[in-house]
């Protein structure tokens, strides 16, 4: 069993993709008071109908935050999608948690998590870090690399193309499951205690090469990989119809990639879910369908 499995456990987000996945993995390895928080309540009657309380919280009603961390010791911050905003929107959360009496937070982060005003949206998660860490409370600050299926996004454009444009230099993505970060998370939530910051990653590196390899071997259609700076990127990007700011932080990732700060490998998610994360091969390979083949 462990550590926390009585523990009064919240999943923050719970009614989304990782969020989901997290409160199922609590329930699944027997977690006893689980607590789903999300805006919508009504969105989340099959997780209640498997044993999780349901409680609305909302980050843009500080009104619900008191009412939804009563009572709870441990709680999981997904960090949310409201870009530009979120850091004062977790500030708010974590305030919150001190005040309730939460013992431990863990946050879904980025790696590389720093202030830097062209590290794309690593900042807002370095401020909430920061917050955290300010707060007194002990954590684990969970730095989620690229999930996996993203990209799925763009795969069927690029089979069909037959190019993958990638900055010069890129020296890998560790790209992990959301679902392995997920189980990582609840199990981050059910076992890990003091203060850590710690790389959520796949099982190794994958460059633009290796992808492209990949993606010919499973469709049988030749894939290019098209080498070029940032600002070339970030035009195409735009002119693919992005905006501007997301059409920047996408290309922030990659110059990130290209420094190596994606290439780490780490034991967090094997040391969390008992099991080695799915290889990037094996993930594509169970999604063939996506690519378009």
């Amino acid at each position: 069993m462990s550590k926390f499995s009585n523990a009064t456990l919240l999943v923050t987000g719970a009614s989304g993709n990782l969020g989901r996945l997290a409160v199922e993995e609590l329930l699944a390895r027997g977690a006893t008071r689980v607590i789903a928080g999300t805006r919508d309540p009504s969105k989340l009657e099959d997780l209640a109908a498997k044993g999780a309380e349901i409680r609305k919280l909302d980050f843009d009603d500080a009104s619900t935050l008191s009412t939804a961390l009563a009572g709870v010791e441990r709680l999981l911050i997904v960090s949310t999608d409201a870009v530009g905003r979120r850091a004062e929107q977790q500030k708010e959360i974590i305030t919150a948690a001190k005040t309730a009496g939460v013992k431990h937070i863990v946050y879904t982060s980025a790696p590389a998590a720093r202030p830097d005003a062209d590290a794309g949206l690593n900042p807002e998660h370095f401020w909430t870090e920061v917050e955290i860490a300010a707060s007194g409370l002990d954590f684990t600050i969970l730095r989620n690399h690229m999930y996996a299926e993203n990209t799925l996004a763009d795969a069927g454009h690029v089979i069909s193309s037959g190019q993958l444009f990638g900055l010069i230099g890129d020296r890998g993505t560790s790209y992990v499951t959301r679902s392995d970060a997920a189980k990582t998370a609840a199990g981050a939530l059910l076992d890990a205690e003091g203060k850590t910051v710690e790389d959520v990653t796949g099982a190794a590196p994958i460059t633009n090469v290796e992808r492209a390899e990949l993606f010919a071997k499973l469709t049988g259609k030749p894939v290019q990989v098209v080498a070029i700076t940032p600002p070339q990127l970030q035009q195409g990007l735009v002119a693919a119809g992005l905006p501007e700011g997301f059409a920047g932080a996408l290309v922030a990732f990659q110059r990130d990639a290209v420094t190596g700060h994606h290439g780490v490998v780490t034991d967090t998610v094997e040391r969390y879910t008992g099991k080695k994360p799915t290889t990037f091969a094996d993930f594509i390979t169970a999604n063939k369908a996506a690519l378009g083949a």
